[in-house]
């Protein structure tokens, strides 16, 4: 009797374990998924004036647009980026003045409407914001703006 209680005990030892090991494995399948990221529409811009440029990606967001992109600046310039739908600004920011150098300059423009902005104008000025150089406006659904 002893050993046949052993052996029951054995037999569910060895399917418990098996059980662990298939739940341990099933989790570690499923932990290493990786997690699928909403895919948001993007446009590509450059404006240049002379040897300045300011080049990169407008990021079109539900409420919100992030600008990315290198400015170059040859002389002393700034760049700014105005968020609208339609004709209703929805948020404005502008760089510091660079001179002579090229550094990374983000805009992280709120947008807090529905649907977001559907446009964004972005230019370059001197250090003077009024003496405005060159400018390009960028449309949600257009991949490269112009």
């Amino acid at each position: 009797m002893m050993k046949d209680r052993t052996m029951a005990k054995s037999g569910t030892r060895k399917v418990a374990a098996a059980v662990a090991a298939a739940a341990s494995v099933a989790g570690m399948v499923f932990a290493a998924a990786p997690a699928t990221a909403a895919a948001y529409p993007t446009s590509t811009f450059t404006i240049k004036y002379g040897a300045s440029y300011y080049s990169g990606t407008v990021i079109w967001q539900n409420r919100s647009v992030a600008v990315t992109g290198t400015f170059n600046a040859v002389g002393c310039r700034r760049v700014y980026a105005i968020a609208k739908s339609d004709n209703t600004q929805l948020d404005y920011r502008s760089s510091s003045t660079h001179c002579n150098s090229t550094a990374a300059a983000p805009f992280a423009l709120t947008t807090d409407i529905a649907g977001g902005a559907n446009n964004v104008g972005l230019w370059m000025s001197t250090e003077n914001p009024n003496d405005i150089l060159t400018s390009v406006y960028c449309y949600r659904g257009d991949s490269v703006c112009g």
